[in-house]
């Protein structure tokens, strides 16, 4: 993803083109139903194709969540056009957003690269009554029907009780991702916080990693130059840090093995299938598992919803979950994310067993 300057770059010229952009808002908003079957509609047909916008492809979890696209896409019963890949690009993602309307398509479904940024990808979605789901990432500002989305805050939380009730004391790495999204933020601050609360012998170092695998290798390098008595690691994105950093550890004479002395404790998130491999041989030893295939599932659910005017509000599903209404007034669909261990990570249920 790009640097901070790039960044702020991108997101100043999109908001600059938003102040030019005038015209009625016609936008389905979230609310409704206690259950995921909806309540009946609001109006207005609910066919037509759909557009579905990747935020990057070079992560194991976004290839899975784009092969995953097309299968829910059948089931549900939604005419999903090829996926297209923003490639990390916050600014060329309102790019793609801008060429899926005008391709005429009648509902999109988005995961967003930078959760404030995308606001403008929304109010162009939003003037031509066009309804957006977006997955994995919940934006700031905007109208959509609905998030599909893991509790984030829950993932820096179970990443922090694990490495709390196996480290006792000492230095402990958490790798972070992209501050511009929310699921960075919420996985960073929950983190923190809870060390601070729950285990204050541990002294969190911090690497802003912003998802690249490059920027994580290069920081944990030099922070273990520093500190090579560090005792565990929290990696906020196992699809892009896994690789990086069992390399970096192995160049360093520090990847033991679980039960082995020195070995570095480490939690991770995504659920991919090279996680659960690294948990088997005793590389790390847990991951949240971010559910890619009900991502998918859930977001050709929840569009093809508001495609035909169904609207929900906040309350238990009938798939596990819950809807909660966000700070900014969106509804999100908060999906189940587990915590698999040397314990259950063979388990058939998870998505990570059920790909190549």
């Amino acid at each position: 993803m790009p640097g901070t300057t790039a960044r702020k770059q991108n997101r100043s010229r999109i908001l600059g083109a938003m102040a030019t952009l005038v015209g009625a808002s016609l936008a389905l908003t979230a609310c409704g139903s206690t259950k995921d079957t909806g309540s009946g509609s609001t109006g207005g047909g609910g066919t037509g194709k759909v557009g579905v916008i990747l935020p990057l492809l070079t992560s194991p979890f976004w290839q899975s969540y784009n092969d995953y696209v097309p299968k829910m896409a059948k089931s549900e019963g939604v005419d999903a056009l090829k996926t297209v890949n923003s490639n990390s690009d916050p600014s060329q993602q309102i790019t793609d957003i801008n060429n899926q309307l005008n391709q005429g398509v009648k509902g999109l479904v988005v995961a967003p690269l930078d959760s404030a940024a995308i606001e403008a990808g929304l109010d162009q979605a939003e003037r031509k009554g066009v309804p957006v789901v977006a997955v994995d990432v919940a934006p700031d500002k905007g109208k959509v029907a609905m998030v599909v989305r893991a509790d984030n805050v829950a993932y820096g939380t179970k990443a922090c009780d694990y490495l709390g009730q196996h480290v006792t004391s000492g230095k402990v790495v958490q790798i972070m991702g992209d501050l511009a999204s929310v699921n960075g933020r919420d996985r960073s601050e929950a983190f923190r916080d809870c060390v601070k609360k729950k285990y204050p012998k541990l002294k969190v170092l911090e690497i802003p990693a912003k998802w690249e695998s490059d920027t994580a290798a290069a920081k944990l390098d030099t922070l273990l130059n520093a500190n090579p008595d560090i005792k565990g690691i929290y990696m906020q994105a196992g699809g892009v840090y896994l690789a990086p950093t069992l390399q970096t550890l192995k160049s360093k004479n520090l990847l033991k093995t679980a039960g082995q002395k020195g070995h570095i404790v480490i939690v991770s998130n995504d659920g991919i299938p090279q996680e659960y491999d690294a948990i088997r041989k005793g590389q790390i030893d847990a991951t949240v598992s971010q559910p890619a295939d009900a991502y998918a599932k859930y977001g050709m659910y929840y569009i093809k919803a508001a495609m035909e005017g169904k609207t929900f509000k906040p309350g238990p599903t009938d798939h596990d979950s819950t809807i909660v209404k966000l700070p900014s007034g969106i509804l999100e669909d908060q999906l189940p994310a587990p915590l698999v261990t040397k314990d259950n990570v063979d388990d058939p249920k998870l998505w990570g067993n059920t790909v190549k």
